[in-house]
């Protein structure tokens, strides 16, 4: 399926589309794209997939990660998995282990939030760092060059109990819809650095 890939002038820094949308494969590539191609330069690309599987909204990551290991031609490596979660209380250490392994790596972050009754369901892809935690009142360090995010449920009151009772079909779509907008936005890249040095 040809994606159509746009020119960078013709897409905002942030943005975010409903999974829903019968378009939200080629709208999130070109967004995940987009932003990779202008500032990832020949950094090694690290997707960290930050949540746990013990509750379901939260798991919208570690769905990701999950995902995300199964292709077999990703350029990037992968932190963060149902069967090895990254999450508050390991965070720190699993940025620790990026930094001492990884030389200026370029990160994408994935995490669940709570937003309005309205967004519920959109994925948000932007520039610059998530604050992960925010939404349930977690002091966590900022990560991400750029960041990929799911709103699985709504804001404003009793947030944990919000998230453990996420309908679990919507963050299992949302986390495929992500995944698979990772992977192909990395392969544009893969081939127009490959394209690019013949």
């Amino acid at each position: 399926m040809k994606l159509g890939i746009r020119s960078t002038k013709s897409i905002p820094k942030s943005y975010k589309v409903s999974y829903k949308d019968p378009n939200h494969k080629k709208q999130l590539t070109n967004g995940v794209f987009q932003l990779l191609s202008t500032e990832v330069s020949d950094r090694k690309i690290i997707v960290l997939c930050i949540g746990s599987d013990r509750s379901t909204g939260d798991s919208l990551g570690p769905l990701v990660g999950y995902h995300l290991s199964h292709f077999k031609d990703c350029t990037f490596d992968i932190f963060g998995t149902l069967e090895e979660p990254v999450h508050a209380v390991n965070l720190n250490d699993k940025l620790a282990e990026i930094n001492k392994n990884y030389h200026n790596p370029f990160i994408i972050a994935v995490d669940a939030c709570l937003g309005k009754l309205t967004s519920v369901g959109h994925i948000q892809v932007g520039s610059g760092p998530l604050k992960p935690g925010a939404g349930v009142n977690k002091s966590l360090p900022s990560v991400g060059n750029i960041h990929v995010t799911g709103i699985v449920n709504v804001s404003g009151f009793m947030e944990y109990f919000v998230l453990q009772n996420t309908r679990l079909n919507l963050v299992v779509e949302m986390s495929k819809i992500i995944a698979d907008s990772i992977h192909c936005s990395t392969q544009y890249l893969k081939h127009k650095s490959f394209n690019r040095t013949i």
